[in-house]
């Protein structure tokens, strides 16, 4: 069960990633293209688009990819220009570490953000006795 699980906090994307942040088939293959290129295994996969609550008029998209290593998971708030992105992956058998890191790079590389909020936790170390 250890493993590697990146998030970042995005702020103020680019305006040429709008359709990312609002357009769930445009995210999904956002996704899936990093997830290979990253050299990691999809087993499976949702995206969803939310509809603007009363007197609002955008919201966003939630996806995830679920990888044989783990999950890929990413919120939109085109409202606020603003992407979450949560990378995890154990790395039993083998360490994907890089790979994670690669997928991160890629996805904040497509939205091109001002800000971007990394964090970095390892995961599962030695059980207690």
């Amino acid at each position: 069960m250890q493993g590697l699980h990146l998030t970042a906090d995005l702020r103020g994307c680019a305006a040429h990633s709008r359709a990312l942040l609002l357009a769930p088939e445009a995210l999904r293959g956002l996704c899936l293209a990093a997830v290979e290129r990253a050299g990691l295994s999809p087993v499976g996969e949702l995206f969803h688009r939310f509809f603007p609550a009363p007197g609002e008029s955008q919201s966003g998209v939630t996806g995830v990819v679920l990888l044989a290593e783990s999950h890929l998971a990413v919120h939109t708030w085109p409202e606020l220009g603003g992407v979450t992105l949560d990378v995890y992956v154990c790395n039993l058998g083998q360490d994907n570490s890089a790979r994670a890191e690669a997928l991160m790079e890629v996805l904040i590389a497509a939205f091109a953000p001002e800000q971007a909020l990394r964090q970095r936790l390892m995961r599962g170390g030695e059980a207690a006795p």
